[in-house]
């Protein structure tokens, strides 16, 4: 009989992870909007990351910290470290801030800076062979979404159109941007916006299991996937947000 555990670079031994099935595939979750310990308003430790994913089947993870992408790069070293690349892909990557709102940027390899146009952060991102995703476009209520007319400017530079926020003031959103993607047959994705880790996971694509490495082979499993989520009202999300740290703080 083979052993049914894996040991790990650091010692640590974990059991194989067994694919989740749908009608006989095995599939897997992908969230492309992910807070962590990097951005200035979340302290969600990138070494507790992989164990929550993978609790939620989230395969793939984007981690778009707010104008950083260190966050993103040490949690793919903490993968290796692990051994868990055959079963867990980061996406390295940034929610960067234009002077026109915000657009997330993936598959990075190097920090872009806030305060260029948004024509000058697609070029930025397009440069490092990243890929332009526009997040939570389409809520009037989100103060740093990218303004309409900037959207329309980059409209053709978008790779990817997140469809589904959980962080959206209100539903219909969501369904906005669905509209959106689908006038110019975008892929769409969805973004759980945590920024705390029992939050990661709340939106996702399911999609058959496979490996991303790529740019290509992200945009693959999107195409070949269902955006799904639960939405919770901001003001809620807030109060979570605040009560958790709190009870991270004192340890209650």
């Amino acid at each position: 009989m083979s052993d049914p555990t894996i040991h790990t670079p650091s010692g640590k031994v974990r059991p194989t992870i067994a694919p989740v099935m749908r009608e006989g595939v095995p599939v897997m979750r992908i969230d492309l909007h992910c807070h962590s310990e990097a951005s200035h308003d979340c302290k969600t430790p990138l070494k507790l990351m992989p164990g929550a994913c993978l609790t939620s089947n989230i395969r793939v993870l984007a981690v778009t910290d707010h104008d950083q992408v260190w966050g993103g790069l040490e949690l793919q070293k903490i993968v290796r470290e692990e051994g868990l690349e055959d079963d867990f892909w980061v996406i390295p990557g940034e929610e960067v801030t234009t002077r026109e709102g915000e657009l997330n940027a993936l598959f990075l390899k190097e920090r872009i800076p806030p305060n260029l146009t948004p024509e000058e952060t697609v070029k930025e991102i397009k440069a490092q062979g990243g890929l332009v995703m526009l997040q939570h476009g389409f809520d009037p209520l989100k103060r740093h979404r990218l303004r309409p007319e900037a959207t329309l400017r980059i409209a053709e530079s978008i790779d990817i159109v997140e469809t589904f926020n959980s962080r959206l003031s209100r539903r219909r959103w969501n369904a906005a941007a669905v509209v959106w993607a689908n006038e110019r047959n975008l892929p769409q994705a969805a973004g759980s916006d945590a920024h705390t880790i029992q939050d990661i996971g709340e939106a996702w694509v399911e999609t058959p299991l496979r490996p991303v490495k790529t740019p290509e082979d992200l945009i693959a499993a999107l195409r070949a996937g269902t955006v799904g989520g639960a939405w919770t009202h901001p003001v809620e999300a807030y109060l979570k947000k605040q009560w958790r740290q709190l009870k991270q703080k004192y340890r209650w």
